[in-house]
């Protein structure tokens, strides 16, 4: 892929886009995840608790980095929105440091509302 060209990257396990967007996007040396949610390939919110989903959304951007050809360990920059911050914050921070040993920057945001009934998404940057 030489410098300026933009890869697609879809993986159908992947959560199937619901609007007119790229699952991710590899370019200039990174990837860029779209959000990543705690949802099924179809779109569905996965049951359970809170670590359950975001374990489910961390999966699913794992999916997606590696199907870059890239890896966890090469995340720089992780934005997590939360519908909660102070119900959910502790609960995502434990699964959080599962996924991403090596601390990449992090910004978290509380949102109104998030697509298709989430409680929380994240996107993600990575090295390619």
């Amino acid at each position: 892929m030489a410098g300026g060209e933009l890869q697609v990257i879809f993986n159908d396990k992947g959560v199937h886009p619901i609007g007119p967007y790229s699952q991710a996007i590899k370019a200039g040396g990174f990837v860029f995840l779209a959000g990543q949610v705690p949802c099924d390939s179809q779109a569905k919110v996965v049951p359970g608790t809170m670590r359950d989903k975001a374990r489910r959304m961390c999966e699913n951007a794992k999916l997606m980095i590696e199907s870059a050809g890239s890896s966890m360990d090469k995340v720089v920059k992780v934005n997590i929105y939360f519908e909660d911050i102070d119900r959910d914050f502790a609960a995502v921070n434990e699964v959080f440091a599962e996924y991403f040993v090596s601390k990449p920057a992090r910004t978290s945001i509380q949102v109104a509302k998030l697509p298709v009934g989430c409680p929380l998404e994240m996107d993600v940057t990575a090295v390619a």
